[in-house]
């Protein structure tokens, strides 16, 4: 016969079961969510130029990076393209070996509108938290780094995000200089979740090994959708209410399945950045 107290240690075994089995899956789940983080919004830096990537981080090694894709890369249903052709013209060849001098007012505020095939998308632009980005911008803005350059990827599962700032347009390409991580206490990152209407930078950096931090370059990524992703990545601007209608008409025509070299999920949706300019008010 069972004694109460055999009993109650009987019970408290099978709660601790159940508590390790529930750490178990949680610690599964946030490899998961880290893997498809890094997958899609990786960087891998050799030398003095930023090369994005879409696999998930193994040093410098390109063919690794690249071989993997992540649960977020599914294609989605295909829609009509809803944009237009793009504007005459090529994206320019620039690259530097350092970032920029700093030149804006920091204390100003400033605006980025991307005129894209689909329709213009303005960005409020933090000068005060993010300076070094908003820098950066201003300085490739002006530069004409970022005109006729295509968004190379939509991602539609797991995060909701548009990426664009890669002139190869492959996701391998960046300005040849990295700027540190910037404003990652902002108080719209709240419980782990970068808010529809965000535009943050894309980077190195791997959560689990605490490395690759101060990695952005160019690429950059636009928020859709409330996208669960740790504050680890830098947002330095807001999209205007008219520019979220048009980053919603891309998403919703779909992403096309991944490329088997790159592993980017392209919008189906032909997203080229026509002009892009930065203005102080």
């Amino acid at each position: 016969m069972v004694t109460q107290e055999q009993r109650k240690r009987q019970l408290a075994r099978e709660k601790f079961l159940r508590q390790q089995q529930r750490r178990t899956a949680a610690r599964r789940k946030a490899k998961m969510r880290n893997s498809v983080i890094a997958s899609v919004l990786g960087v891998v830096v050799i030398g003095s130029a930023a090369l994005y990537t879409t696999g998930v981080l193994k040093g410098d090694d390109k063919a690794n990076a690249s071989s993997q894709t992540s649960p977020s890369a599914a294609a989605t249903s295909k829609a009509p393209d809803p944009c237009a052709k793009p504007a005459k013209g090529s994206v320019k060849k620039l690259s530097w070996k350092k970032e920029p001098a700093m030149t804006i007012d920091k204390s100003a505020k400033y605006t980025m509108d991307l005129a894209t095939t689909c329709g213009d998308i303005d960005i409020a632009l933090k000068a005060s938290a993010a300076p070094h980005t908003v820098n950066s911008f201003n300085f490739l803005v002006g530069k004409g780094y970022l005109d006729h350059t295509k968004c190379h990827r939509l991602t539609a599962q797991g995060i909701y995000v548009l990426q664009c700032g890669d002139p190869q347009g492959t996701g391998m390409g960046g300005p040849g200089y990295t700027i540190p991580d910037e404003n990652l206490k902002d108080k719209s990152l709240k419980g782990q979740v970068y808010p529809a209407g965000t535009v943050a930078m894309a980077n190195q950096y791997n959560a689990q090994t605490k490395q690759g931090r101060h990695t952005g370059g160019s690429q950059f990524f636009l928020v859709y959708q409330d996208s669960p992703l740790p504050a680890d990545y830098t947002p330095f601007g807001t999209i205007s209410p008219a520019g979220m209608k048009v980053l919603k008409k891309i998403a919703a025509a779909g992403a096309q399945a991944a490329d088997p070299t790159t592993g980017n999920t392209a919008p189906n949706a032909t997203v080229v950045i026509n002009k892009a300019t930065v203005t102080k008010s």
